[in-house]
């Protein structure tokens, strides 16, 4: 991995405020490690001065400064002004980005007021570029520009629908060049369902600690653990190795797809279709599944039975059932799977009941006792778990549970375990 310096400065005093979530560094950061880059330093400044001092201390400190926002139309609109006086330099009207802001607005209708024309503005001597999905053209000022032969800063726009295909597009290839390579491929991203940190911790982190040249990282997210592998592609393969020999049941992908997006590819490749029967997520595997493209080929059915009654009549769950083991129950879990894969005609069927919290719980049943059930062409199984957490986690948690208790009937096709 390259030791290139590179350090991320949002703008905005929205972003200190809460009222707009900073979601920039997160993605940037993903981003980079793909290409083998790595963020040294992440900061986030309100508008104003502050910008104009931030900028002259990472210009300092780093090789590449990756700005974002104050690029718009607005009095506190400033990083450009800001760049150019730290840099010492003189800002142009630039004809390029002029043509296409008029081109912009005349594709919608719109006049174009005075205000925009800033947004044409250039430092002499930098790159303007393209905005493709706004009137927001970034700068790239490189590292000879002013006189400092050390650092690299690129002027982002702040909407993540401007701010994504920019990066992808002028971004990268000059990072790429910078960096000295055409080609960066030294980062692996496992991602896996149904184990925890502490066991990869227990069983893995002493043996890949011993493989030359090899980073590794963790991220736990609830229901799952993403992996990092950093290093040359050697070190890389023989920590996969290692790793997919240990974990194999619960690796779900190595090419960041996430688990919705793991069910419905392998339900699309094996031609088979999913129902889910839902009371205590209000929905969410369903919703998750449908946000994946493509769902709608594999998808058919989504019951949320909330109450007793709507299980007995929207999937045909008996009251003397619910009578007998209560809402909750692994009895009711199966009449829940088996209801739902009959009456939608779905190859399988996911069924998810549980005490969310944080009332509602008993000794028998505390919060945070879910059952599931899933049914497929050989029958059906149920199980009953504790995932006792803050009501919105638990809904995500056993979201993750039931998608991956429909993963694994799949790798299968035939034997639940």
């Amino acid at each position: 991995m390259t030791t290139m310096r590179i350090e991320i400065l949002n703008t905005g005093t929205e972003l200190l405020l809460g009222s707009t979530a900073n979601t920039h560094g997160t993605w940037m950061g993903q981003e980079l490690v793909k290409l083998g880059l790595r963020v040294q330093r992440q900061m986030t400044v309100p508008d104003g001065q502050a910008i104009l001092d931030s900028l002259r201390e990472t210009s300092r400190r780093s090789d590449v400064v990756l700005v974002t926002g104050g690029l718009g139309p607005t009095s506190d609109d400033i990083t450009r002004e800001a760049l150019a006086e730290v840099l010492g330099v003189e800002m142009i009207e630039d004809e390029a980005a002029l043509r296409s802001l008029h081109e912009f607005f005349e594709k919608r209708n719109k006049p174009m007021v005075d205000a925009n024309l800033k947004q044409a503005q250039n430092l002499v001597g930098a790159d303007i570029l393209p905005n493709n999905n706004g009137t927001e053209p970034g700068i790239y000022a490189p590292p000879q520009l002013g006189g400092d032969p050390k650092c690299a800063i690129f002027l982002l726009p702040g909407p993540p629908r401007e701010l994504y295909p920019m990066f992808h597009d002028e971004v990268v290839p000059r990072l790429k060049a910078l960096a000295g390579v055409d080609e960066i491929d030294h980062v692996q991203e496992l991602k896996f369902v149904g184990i925890g940190e502490s066991d990869f911790h227990d069983q893995l982190d002493d043996e890949l600690a011993n493989i030359d040249g090899l980073e590794v990282g963790y991220c736990a997210r609830l229901g799952e653990v993403d992996l990092r592998l950093i290093g040359s592609d050697a070190a890389i393969a023989q920590g996969r190795i290692l790793t997919v020999s240990k974990f194999k049941e619960f690796l779900i992908s190595d090419d960041g797809a996430n688990l919705e997006s793991v069910v419905v590819r392998e339900l699309i490749k094996l031609g088979k279709t999913v129902t889910t029967a839902d009371r205590c997520t209000g929905g969410l595997v369903a919703s998750r599944l449908t946000d994946v493209s493509g769902s709608s080929s594999v998808f058919t059915h989504g019951f949320v039975s909330y109450s007793n009654k709507a299980k007995a009549q929207l999937i045909g769950v008996s009251k003397s059932t619910l009578a007998a083991h209560g809402a909750v129950s692994e009895e009711v879990a199966s009449e829940m799977a088996m209801g739902a894969r009959l009456t939608s005609g779905s190859d399988y069927s996911i069924s998810i009941t549980g005490i969310a919290g944080p009332t509602g719980g008993t000794k028998d049943k505390p919060v945070g006792t879910v059952c599931f059930g899933i049914a497929g062409p050989e029958g059906i199984k149920t199980f009953r778990e504790m995932h006792p957490r803050s009501r919105r986690d638990f809904k995500q948690q056993v979201s993750q549970r039931a998608l991956d208790l429909v993963r694994r009937a799949l790798k299968t096709d035939r034997q639940l375990d």
